[in-house]
């Protein structure tokens, strides 16, 4: 079957088929749409949710406003009602949709009425929209109802129609990402009849309605946004399905969306005004706003700031801040990496940029845009005073830049005072000059404009003929003096600018270092909890607020680091930090979830999804988080979300080594059994079933010989049971050591008899020194070592003579067992000390478990000394293997073997 490629025009579109998949997994949203209240919308939902419970599916009614109106209360009868949430407010008991019965219940469909309600104070969320997009997410398909003026794009627009206010609003993404979109519409007559015949309101509010919203205008304006704004969303349908199955189609370049906005109430309309447009062509769109990097920024604005993007984020845009001086290049460049079509901008006068220009910035924009087009939004209000002005004289720390001018003024007039006294100077501007530049570098822009208007009127009061007086005598001295405020003015502003820009810098460069610093802990960071403690005590040290962090540790959430460390959530707390982490978004304060609580909390995402969350108080409680603090918390958790990754996939690596590693150890443990239990069993199953089924028909010597192959092979078994279990012993720390004194000679007496008693065939040479003085250790534990390596000589060396010699070397006994086998690799002389490991014989037969060496070097180490593999040893073969003990005080032992 032949394989489309990326460009081919026949392939389904891949963003179009993962929205298709992220639909069949969620719950499915069908929305009631209608242009005003009493159109129908609640009594075609409860219709339709009867027909579907009479088809058997499994339907609740999680809320449901009637109005008083009979009809509807009727199709109510017969449905499931979830028993709603009582909440007292303000002595008021209200009663509110329970999203927590709901998700317990979890319907196949569940029906919640007026979608753009805001509940009540502590509730989960604040807005019921909120409420149902959980149950989307948790897989409940919903039913819902929604009139037109309720859309956050729309708000507007419906309250210059109809002079209402409209104060609850849901986002436009909600519609647009709706599985289904129902028109329920009738016509503006037949709605007003409704409205005269009680159906829609109760007769007093009926009354008060016909007299205000419900007017023949006001309905039909209503009944065309609904109509339109239906048609977009049929529209967007028809091009998801020719998309997801790759039916050409003339797709044109796609449009997007740039709204210059700014913390004033133009900007508002900016915002939305870019929303209707994207929406209109099917378009994706930014808000931006420039901040200057002089720093003359009002922290009075962060809240406007913050209050807006909140906006942007509803009406389906994407929030965005650069910092720049020149507002076209920044505007412009944003525009082309962004590749932007279209830029909505405030008229100019009455924006936040133009403010800031100073002169008309849609001029400018137009002159250098290219092919951009530019949409002015025009004011409803008067032009205001320009920015230039505004900003200079706000009275934030206005009278501190005031007293500097004067005073730099004051000594400056002083200092050419006592000049003039000494010197004839024919010209005094320049000291003026220092105390303007002076000024503009001490305290800014404004502190430099100020001192240049009082050096203006000073140097011509005391200095300019006649003196004293603010009159001039020469034209000449009033262009020099023009000259000279221009001159002051003028490079007072560049020179306070360039100390703005100075200061952004050096907070940037602070920042930067502070990140840095924070990276290199992280670098040495080597597990999840530094690397949380590392986090908690920077952001600490940043907000100088409470910080904690959260990670999940089996089925619970556990407080894994916090800053004061006896810092401690509570439950709501908890409850909003298991909501970031569950939904990959914020939630707590300033956030839709749980706002009230004084922790906000995020989650740390990574490829593989959230892994932890962080809980901080922001710097101020009374305001949104400032755009710094924002940057610095997205840089910290970014990067500890980094760190805890690396740590959590090397924890998991190692583990994943410990497997592999205990696997291979399964797997020749399971090889050692099956040979060396299964070949002397089988040897002795053999020989006893012989002696059963032939022992009288054999002679003496034949029965001999069958039962001394039993014995041998018993010993043999038990030889490696013992091992098997000295080795478990061992690696569980049972293990004892005596530490008792002990002759040599006698140990290797007891070893020796041992391996003759078990290797009749095989002789063993003993050669012991005369001065072999007494050591501190177990004569059980040495004898066991011993007979391991006289038993290795044998099966390596088979009858031929192991030689065990011992003597002394400085403050250590040293005893060697030597064979004369085909010896060792130098590559093997440490691995065969390993566990499980062993060498090869020369028909292929693997001898032994391989735990016969690695017990001997565990016994040996107990006891505080050492153990080596030697090879060749005799004539370019064999091995040798020599055991080091401490040796205790001397003594000549004269009883050799």
């Amino acid at each position: 079957m032949p394989v489309a490629s990326r460009n081919d025009p026949k392939r389904p579109d891949p963003d179009a088929l993962l929205a298709l998949s992220r639909g069949e997994t969620n719950g499915r949203l069908r929305v009631f749409l209608g242009a005003a209240p009493g159109v129908g919308k609640t009594f075609a939902m409860l219709n339709g949710a009867r027909r579907l419970k009479a088809d058997g599916l499994d339907v609740v009614v999680g809320l449901v406003e009637t109005h008083g109106r009979v009809e509807t209360q009727a199709l109510i009868e017969g449905l499931e009602i979830l028993p709603r949430r009582k909440v007292e407010y303000l002595g008021r008991a209200l009663e509110e949709f329970d999203i927590d019965a709901a998700l317990a219940r979890r319907p196949k469909l569940i029906i919640v009425d007026e979608l753009a309600h805001t509940n009540a104070p502590e509730s989960r969320h604040p807005k019921r929209w909120q409420d149902v997009e959980e149950l989307l997410d948790a897989g409940v398909h919903v039913w819902t109802a929604l009139n037109i003026q309720h859309l956050e794009s729309l708000a507007d627009i419906v309250s210059r129609i109809t002079g209402v206010a409209v104060r609850e609003t849901v986002p436009d993404k909600l519609l647009r990402e709706a599985a289904e979109v129902v028109l329920v519409d009738v016509t503006p007559d037949e709605l007003m009849e409704r409205l005269r015949e009680g159906k829609v309101y109760l007769p007093e509010t009926a009354k008060r309605a016909a007299n205000n919203f419900f007017t023949p205008g006001n309905l039909t304006a209503l009944r065309e946004l609904a109509l339109r704004r239906t048609a977009d969303r049929v529209d967007d349908q028809m091009t998801d399905y020719l998309k997801q199955r790759a039916i050409e189609g003339p797709w044109g370049a796609s449009e997007r969306l740039l709204a210059c906005i700014g913390p004033d109430e133009v900007s508002e309309r900016v915002a939305r005004r870019a929303a209707q447009l994207a929406t209109a062509l099917n378009a994706s769109w930014i808000g931006l706003t420039i901040e200057r990097t002089s720093g003359m920024g009002d922290p009075a604005e962060a809240p406007k700031l913050a209050e807006l993007f909140g906006l942007v984020e509803r009406l389906g845009g994407e929030p965005m801040r650069v910092q720049g001086h020149d507002l076209v290049e920044a505007i412009l460049g944003v525009a082309r990496r962004e590749n932007v079509t279209q830029i909505v901008i405030a008229e100019s006068g009455t924006g936040y940029f133009g403010r800031m220009l100073g002169r008309s910035l849609p001029d400018a924009l137009r002159r250098r845009a290219g092919g951009v087009e530019i949409h002015v939004v025009a004011s409803d209000g008067p032009t205001r005073e320009r920015p230039s002005l505004s900003r200079l004289f706000q009275t934030r720390g206005l009278g501190l830049e005031a007293s500097a001018a004067i005073g730099s003024v004051a000594v400056a007039v002083g200092v050419g005072e006592a000049l003039s006294s000494v010197l004839q100077l024919p010209n005094l501007s320049m000291i003026f000059l220092t105390a303007v530049l002076f000024c503009a570098v001490r305290l800014g822009p404004r502190a430099a404009v100020l001192a240049s208007l009082l050096s203006f009127l000073s140097y011509n009061f005391f200095f300019i003929p006649p003196i004293y007086t603010f009159t001039i005598a020469e034209p000449y001295e009033l262009f020099a003096l023009l000259i000279f405020l221009a001159v002051a003015v003028f490079t007072g502003s560049l020179a306070g600018r360039l100390r703005d820009q100075r200061e952004a810098a050096m907070r940037s460069a602070r920042d930067t270092q502070s990140l840095y610093d924070y990276s290199r802990k992280l670098t040495g960071a080597s597990s999840a909890d530094d690397v949380l403690w590392a986090a908690a005590a920077h952001l600490h040290a940043t907000l100088s607020k409470r910080v904690v962090l959260m990670m999940v540790e089996g089925e619970t959430l556990e407080l894994k680091a916090a800053w004061p460390p006896d810092e401690k959530p509570d439950s709501t707390e908890e409850t909003a930090a298991r909501w970031a982490l569950t939904h990959n978004e914020p939630a707590g304060y300033g956030t839709g979830t749980l706002p009230r609580i004084a922790f906000q909390f995020r989650p740390l995402l990574v490829a593989r999804g959230a892994i932890a969350v962080c809980g901080f108080e922001p710097r101020r409680p009374d305001q949104p988080i400032g755009p710094e603090d924002e940057r610095i918390l997205t840089s910290v958790l970014d990067q500890t979300a980094i760190a805890l990754d690396r740590a959590q996939l090397a924890r998991e690596a190692l583990k994943t080594a410990t497997l592999e590693a205990n696997e291979k150890v399964r797997d020749v443990l399971l090889d050692s059994l099956s040979h060396d239990l299964r070949t002397p069993l089988a040897s002795i199953a053999g020989a006893a079933t012989a002696l059963l089924d032939l022992g009288d028909k054999m002679d003496e010597a034949e029965r001999r010989q069958m039962l001394q192959s039993i014995d041998e092979e018993t010993q043999r078994l038990s030889r490696f049971v013992a091992n098997m279990i000295d080795m478990s012993r061992i690696e569980a720390g049972g293990l004892k050591v005596a530490r008792d004194w002990l002759d040599v000679a006698d140990v290797v007496q007891g070893a020796v008899e041992r391996a003759r008693r078990s290797f009749p065939a095989q002789a063993v040479r003993v050669s012991l020194a005369a001065d072999l003085p007494l050591v501190r250790g177990d004569a059980r534990l040495i004898e066991q070592v011993l007979f391991n390596l006289i038993d290795n000589a044998h099966k390596y060396a088979g009858e031929a003579p192991a030689v065990l010699h011992a003597r002394r070397d400085g403050k250590d006994v040293v005893i060697s067992v030597t064979d004369e086998g085909p010896g060792i690799k130098p590559a093997d002389l440490e691995r065969v000390f390993e566990k499980f490991y062993r060498g090869g014989r020369a028909d292929g037969r693997k001898p032994g478990a391989g735990l016969g060496l690695s017990i001997c070097r565990r016994l040996v180490e107990a006891m505080g000394g050492t153990i080596i593999a030697q090879s060749p040893a005799i004539k370019r073969r064999g091995a040798r293997f020599i055991v080091r003990l401490p040796a205790a005080e001397p003594q000549r032992l004269a009883a050799p073997i």
